[in-house]
């Protein structure tokens, strides 16, 4: 049962409530002054006071005050016995902390109902405590499981960076220039580059649905199909009956993904993706553009020419048809290629930048060195953005393409789609 102190400066008040009290099963302690009840407060946990409000030296006003000063682990009821029934006063007994009011003379029952009634209050507060404590371990467990998952990420960023590991790649004839910057920890985006035979290159942007841990883990595995360091599992060839090796042209390839998307992995995400071959004497390119924003060719004048059908994702609807455009390259052109990061971007003005936007940026910007286009690609975009903290991944892949002399071969102008 609960604790209850009795002040009171009048001996035969104090001891017609400690008899009540004991009857009901409490415990009591009592106390003639507010001084001497502090003293017992400060060191012992009473669970419950019944003070009288006049009482020489401290009222029961200031001590309610110095007790509610206290530290305590747990909540205090507080009474003030009073002949006092004015508004003013029980004003200011509440301003000090008191909980409820008694009103000489009162009747054993009065007082037995209002003690059930405190401890009510304090069954309440007790679950509240005890529920509160439930939520602190909960949320410091949550913050572990969080610093936990958070150092994972941050060491998925770390291995998902080495799939980018060259930013730059000399091919001979043509060079690549790459770039991926994650909105998150992990992110979605990514491109790359690699040889087919001696002749043709490949070059490809992908851009996973949705963001985490899910998208991170599909471009791990996208970029295991088209890796150069296992040509073995490289979607872009075939083996033939007795081992031969053949290149699948671009719309065999989406293709190929389209239904290992759908037949065999069987996740809920899909990409988009921009995958193309270049002919390095010729400078004779196929691509296939499936739901990427469309790739820019920008020519060796500074023109910014859009191409490709738009297309749809990969892995999204069954028995897709997926159509190649031819162009030719002509020495200085390069093939620009972007994410939605980019043309999705919203600016300080809430409209997104759009593909035109994107198309006027890179005009803005050539510059020799493709690599530092990229980087004053982002840098644009920041300040388009108003900030550089970007609501979407952001990648970029420019393959240069100088080519040898090819004068009398058509320019970039799309030779017929496929």
């Amino acid at each position: 049962m609960p604790l209850v102190l009795v002040v009171d400066d009048s001996r035969a008040q104090r001891q017609l409530s400690i008899m009540y009290l004991r009857r009901w099963g409490y415990q009591v302690a009592q106390a003639a002054t507010a001084a001497e009840a502090l003293a017992i407060c400060a060191r012992e946990n009473v669970d419950m006071v019944i003070s009288d409000w006049m009482m020489p030296g401290m009222t029961g006003v200031e001590f309610c005050r110095q007790f509610r000063a206290l530290p305590r682990e747990s909540y205090g009821y507080f009474i003030l016995v009073t002949s006092k029934s004015g508004k003013s006063e029980v004003a200011s007994g509440l301003e000090a902390g008191a909980d409820d009011f008694l009103t000489k003379p009162f009747s054993p029952g009065e007082l037995r109902a209002r003690l059930r009634a405190g401890q009510r209050i304090q069954e309440m507060q007790s679950e509240l405590v005890r529920k509160n404590h439930v939520v602190q371990e909960t949320l410091a467990e949550l913050r572990r499981l969080y610093d936990a998952l958070d150092r994972d990420l941050i060491e998925a960023r770390k291995l998902q960076s080495t799939l980018l590991r060259d930013r730059h790649r000399n091919f001979g004839a043509s060079q690549v220039a790459m770039m991926v910057r994650t909105a998150g920890r992990i992110g979605g985006d990514l491109v790359g580059c690699f040889r087919l035979d001696a002749r043709r290159i490949a070059v490809w942007s992908v851009d996973v649905s949705g963001h985490g841990v899910a998208s991170a883990m599909m471009t791990v595995r996208l970029s295991g199909y088209l890796s150069e360091g296992a040509p073995a599992q490289n979607i872009a060839f075939t083996t033939g009956p007795i081992g031969q090796r053949h290149i699948r042209s671009p719309a065999e390839l989406t293709t190929a993904f389209n239904r290992l998307m759908l037949d065999e992995l069987q996740v809920e995400q899909y990409f988009t993706m921009v995958y193309a071959e270049l002919d390095e004497p010729s400078g004779a390119l196929r691509l296939v553009q499936a739901g990427h924003p469309h790739p820019m060719i920008l020519h060796a004048s500074g023109e910014v020419e859009q191409v490709g059908q738009g297309g749809l994702p990969v892995g999204l609807i069954d028995d897709a048809q997926y159509s190649e455009i031819s162009l030719r390259l002509a020495p200085g052109d390069r093939l620009v290629l972007l994410s939605d990061g980019v043309t999705e971007c919203p600016g300080a003005a809430g409209q997104d930048l759009g593909e035109e936007g994107a198309a006027e940026m890179i005009r803005n910007i050539a510059q020799p060195d493709s690599g530092q286009m990229l980087e004053g690609l982002v840098a644009e975009l920041a300040r388009f953005a108003g900030t550089g903290n970007f609501p979407d991944d952001v990648s970029g892949l420019i393959l240069e393409y100088p080519g040898p002399d090819l004068t009398g071969l058509p320019g970039s102008k799309a030779l017929h789609g496929g």
